[in-house]
């Protein structure tokens, strides 16, 4: 199902839309336990714990953050 198959989706400002939005994901979250989680997140997961683990004080400041991020665009 598309936002564009149900009519009175489109006809809502912005901010009514993000208030939609909203509801829609507190209905998910009460049924978290329902959303399966891949196998290749939880290895990611625990791949960065565990490298956590090894340099917890390895962190990057928010300009390095940017920086990465842009020099990826």
């Amino acid at each position: 199902m598309k936002a564009k198959d149900i009519s009175e989706i489109s006809h809502l400002s912005v901010p009514e839309k993000i208030l939609f939005i909203e509801d829609i994901w507190d209905s998910i979250v009460s049924h978290e336990n329902e959303v399966p989680i891949p196998e290749s997140h939880k290895e990611e997961l625990d791949k960065r714990f565990e490298k956590h683990l090894k340099s917890p004080g390895e962190l990057l400041s928010l300009k390095e953050l940017q920086a990465r991020v842009e020099s990826r665009k």
